[in-house]
C-alpha cells in the first residue's frame, strides 16, 4: 500500500545525512529581478513578458555565464516602490562588481543587457539571497521563508528572497552574492549565526555548502581545511593544484596567514544510492559525494 504520509525533501536529507559540502553551484554572475507577483515553477523563464525582450535578457545572460534569479523582498512590499534588477558578479581576481537599476515597464529590462557587458562598480554591500520559491519546491518555502524573514529583521536591506538556486534538500539555503557562498540547512536561529561570522570574514563548515567558483571537490576540500583547521576569511584560501586519480582526488589549498601555508586534502568520490532528493522532481536520483580522507598541512 502506497503512503499516504507528505514528503518533504529537506526532512528525508536531513534523516539520511546528506553532506553539503561540495555541492553548490558554479557561478561568478548573478542577475536579480525583483518580481512581486507569483513565481512560475521555472523562474524567469515562466514569466509573461515580451518575448524579444525576454530573450534579449536570456542571451546576455548565457553569454555572461550568469544565472537569473527572481526576488522580492521578505513580507509585504509598500506601494509606489520601484522594483530593482541587478547584475552581481565575482571576477576570478575576487574583485566584485554590482550594477543595480529599476524598471516598471518591461523595456526597462533591456538595461540588464547593457549591465551585462560592462563591468560595474566595485565594493557595496552584500546581498543575501534565501531560496523561498515555494512552487519549484515546498522544502524551499517551508524552511526559507521563516529565515528570510529572520535575516531581514537584522539586516533589512540586504536580504531577498529569492527563486531557485539549487539544492532543495538542503533548505533553507542562503546564497551571498556576490561573494558567491552556499549555505544550506539553516533556520532563523543559525542562519543570523552564519551571516554574523560571515560579514566578519568568518567562514565555518558549518551549513557550508560550497564556493561557486570552486568544483564540488575543491569545495569539498576547503570545508575538510575549515573543519580541520578552523574558521576563515573569503579570500584566505584558494586552490593551489588538483589532481584526479581515477574515483580519488588530491587537492591542495594555498593559505594566507595565520593558516596553514599549504593543505593537502585527499578525496574518494562515490557515487549515493538512489534516493528521492526533491519533492517535486524525479521519482528517485543520486548524486557524487566526495569524502575526505586525508587532511593535513605540509
Amino acid at each position: 500500500m502506497a503512503s499516504t504520509e507528505r514528503f518533504f525533501c529537506a526532512d528525508s536529507a536531513r534523516q539520511r545525512g546528506d553532506p553539503m559540502a561540495g555541492t553548490a553551484p558554479r557561478g561568478f554572475v548573478w542577475v536579480l529581478v525583483e518580481y512581486r507577483g507569483r513565481w512560475p515553477v521555472n523562474g524567469f523563464e515562466g514569466l509573461h513578458l515580451d518575448t524579444a525582450i525576454k530573450a534579449a535578457v536570456f542571451s546576455a545572460a548565457q553569454a555572461a555565464r550568469a544565472r537569473i534569479l527572481l526576488v522580492k523582498r521578505p513580507g509585504r512590499r509598500r506601494r509606489g516602490e520601484h522594483d530593482q534588477w541587478a547584475v552581481l558578479r565575482r571576477e576570478t581576481s575576487g574583485t566584485v562588481r554590482q550594477q543595480w537599476g529599476t524598471w516598471d515597464r518591461e523595456e526597462d529590462l533591456t538595461q540588464i543587457v547593457t549591465a551585462l557587458e560592462t563591468p560595474g562598480d566595485t565594493g557595496g554591500p552584500s546581498v543575501l539571497l534565501v531560496c523561498a520559491h515555494g512552487h519549484h519546491d515546498p522544502c524551499c518555502a517551508v524552511r526559507g521563508r521563516p529565515v528570510a524573514r529572520a535575516l531581514a529583521e537584522r539586516w533589512p536591506d540586504r536580504v531577498w528572497e529569492c527563486s531557485h538556486v539549487g539544492g532543495d534538500r538542503f533548505a533553507a539555503n542562503v546564497v551571498v552574492v556576490p561573494d558567491g557562498v552556499y549555505y544550506g540547512g539553516l533556520d532563523a536561529e543559525s542562519s543570523v549565526l552564519t551571516i554574523e561570522e560571515h560579514f566578519f570574514d568568518r567562514i565555518h563548515h558549518h551549513h557550508l555548502r560550497g564556493y561557486t567558483d570552486m568544483s564540488p571537490p575543491q569545495q569539498a576540500a576547503l570545508a575538510a581545511t575549515l573543519r580541520r583547521f578552523g574558521p576563515a576569511g573569503r579570500s584566505d584560501y584558494v586552490i593551489a593544484e588538483s589532481v584526479r586519480e581515477g574515483d580519488r582526488w588530491r587537492v591542495r589549498l594555498a593559505g594566507r596567514a595565520p593558516h596553514p601555508e599549504r593543505v593537502d586534502v585527499e578525496l574518494q568520490a562515490h557515487r549515493t544510492p538512489p534516493c528521492r532528493l526533491t519533492c517535486r522532481g524525479a521519482p528517485t536520483g543520486s548524486v557524487m559525494l566526495y569524502e575526505p580522507t586525508s587532511v593535513r598541512a605540509v
